[in-house]
């Protein structure tokens, strides 16, 4: 894998003089942050296109993967308006790799392209080379865990009643044994990770979540959990149902970023707060910092709150505190997702897709943050 600043040298000395001269008129800063995620993450290398196939030739995968990575880059909203862009901007088409306007393909055959690339999980494929390939040497210092809602346009799978069996009052008789049911974070604890992934919901439904300002907030669509490390940059993705809970992803997350990246610090808010989590996050050799969760005990809260006001009084900072503050890593990372790289234009529909076109802005993220480092 080739060094950053390798990366930048060639693109910065080699290719934009190369490209302004083909397409006789100067890049914009766009077209060259563009080029230089092209040239970063490589994506035509990881399409595979079969030798023999039945029925219509699958032409043009390789330009369209390319041109779906412009989509996100340029954050817009649907594919035809990617077409149309592709079609009236001969710089732009030029690097996704057609020459002439005519030879861009329909709106259907970008449809089948992106069903074979969820089906394949190219997107999924190619971030995990990006990470593994800048990254995976260096020690990272924190990972900052956390989620984020995602709006989706198709309707929340209708929740089928469980039937509820009568409890037995009072105290179980001398000799009877009543089992409790473990919960999904008690049995994740006996899983691996592929089992992890494919015990969590997928499915389209209504997910509430207390945002920032302490309003609760209900939407119909799915939620992506998002491990980040210092710099703003996204190393592991889960795509849930909305109603997950986020302390049922914390396991396979972790297991996810522990075989991409080595970190010191895993940093979590009062959601994570659970002695499975901590324990888990020590076996893997990481310091976990939760924040408190009082769970509605309201002698805990008057606790923490006389602590605060102590520590205050003292002018005395915790260093886990400070530590802690580095865990708006994930949050940046989430606004930009859905400001910059098409994060709250979902346009298409199940999981495999949705996943693939939040992550076709997660590659664009990340080689925007990677290349920061060198500029």
């Amino acid at each position: 894998m080739r060094k950053l600043s390798q990366i930048w040298f060639e693109v910065q000395e080699v290719l934009f003089p190369l490209i302004e001269k083909e397409i006789e008129e100067p890049l914009t800063e766009k077209l060259k942050k563009l080029v230089t995620t092209l040239e970063l993450i490589r994506i035509e290398e990881m399409v595979r296109v079969p030798k023999y196939w039945k029925g219509q030739s699958p032409k043009n995968r390789k330009q369209i993967a390319r041109a779906f990575i412009a989509k996100a880059s340029y954050n817009i909203d649907t594919t035809r308006a990617l077409i149309d862009r592709l079609k009236t901007s001969p710089p732009l088409r030029r690097i996704c790799g057609w020459e002439k306007a005519c030879e861009v393909p329909h709106e259907s055959s970008f449809s089948r392209a992106f069903q074979e690339f969820s089906k394949s999980g190219l997107a999924q494929i190619v971030h995990d080379s990006i990470i593994k390939g800048h990254m995976g040497k260096k020690i990272t210092g924190h990972i900052s865990r956390d989620s984020t809602s995602v709006d989706a346009r198709e309707k929340p799978m209708k929740k089928i009643k469980a039937v509820k069996q009568k409890k037995k009052r009072g105290r179980p008789k001398k000799g009877e044994l009543r089992i409790k049911k473990p919960t999904r974070l008690e049995r994740q604890q006996s899983m691996v990770a592929n089992e992890m992934l494919e015990d969590l919901p997928k499915a389209c439904d209504v997910g509430t979540k207390m945002n920032s300002k302490g309003y609760k907030k209900s939407w119909a669509g799915y939620k992506l959990h998002i491990d980040a490390a210092d710099g703003h940059i996204p190393i592991s993705c889960i795509l849930t149902s909305a109603s997950v809970h986020d302390s049922q992803v914390a396991l396979p997350l972790a297991e996810l970023t522990s075989h991409k990246v080595s970190n010191l610090y895993d940093l979590m808010d009062s959601a994570y707060d659970s002695p499975i989590i901590k324990q888990h996050s020590r076996s893997l050799g990481h310091v976990p910092i939760i924040d408190m969760n009082p769970r509605g005990n309201k002698k805990r809260k008057q606790e923490l709150k006389a602590e605060k006001k102590r520590c205050k009084f003292l002018n005395f900072i915790n260093p886990t505190d400070i530590r802690y503050n580095e865990r708006s890593n994930v949050e940046r990372v989430n606004g930009r997702l859905k400001d910059e790289f098409g994060g709250k234009m979902v346009r298409v529909r199940g999981h495999a897709k949705v996943m693939t076109h939040l992550m076709f802005g997660i590659i664009v993220l990340t080689a925007d943050q990677l290349m920061r480092f060198v500029t």
